[in-house]
């Protein structure tokens, strides 16, 4: 039986690494449902992301479901890992704060499962104090972290912000998986 990720994709302009992200992950054989922040559609599109899944991609927690069921739960309950890349600073703060305002926020707090952060932001926000504490905080409670990396970022710069290579993403995801 294939494992089941529900991949988050947040509103980064990592977030068309998504694509790749995905393509690597099915072709190791998972199944994979997407859910898509309101943000990540700025930068890709649901219709490339619901073509390499080939599943339905959920980006809203009050549509009418086709059967009663909650989302949120459903997608946690079927879920053998969440993997949320890119992860931008908002909702790995969201995360670490309790929030539960959106989609992917809920389906994390439903879950009973390994939860996979991939961040991905300018250096700065990265390397600040907040950040750096919501991260301690996530990994504290048992979240696991890949990256951020060494690149060149959308701002110009060089630094530690970039989304980690889709290598190590899926190399993390099969250490979680699959061992």
């Amino acid at each position: 039986m294939k494992k089941e990720i529900v991949l988050g994709i947040t509103g980064s302009i990592a977030a068309y690494k998504a694509c790749d992200i995905i393509s690597a992950l099915r072709k190791e054989g998972f199944s994979l449902t997407c859910v898509m922040t309101k943000e990540a559609h700025e930068f890709v599109t649901l219709l490339s992301v619901q073509t390499l899944s080939q599943n339905e991609v959920h980006t809203d927690m009050f549509k009418p479901p086709a059967q009663w069921n909650p989302l949120h739960t459903s997608l946690a309950e079927r879920a053998d890992l969440i993997l949320i890349a890119p992860a931008t600073a908002n909702v790995i703060g969201k995360l670490a704060s309790g929030v539960c305002d959106d989609l992917l926020s809920s389906v994390v707090f439903s879950a009973k499962v390994p939860v996979l952060i991939v961040p991905a932001m300018n250096e700065r926000m990265y390397a600040h104090r907040i950040i750096a504490e919501n991260v301690k905080k996530l990994k504290a409670i048992g979240y696991k972290f890949v990256g951020p990396v060494k690149g060149h970022l959308a701002c110009g710069h060089v630094g530690v912000g970039h989304i980690a290579p889709v290598e190590d993403i899926v190399r993390a995801v099969k250490k979680l998986l699959v061992s």
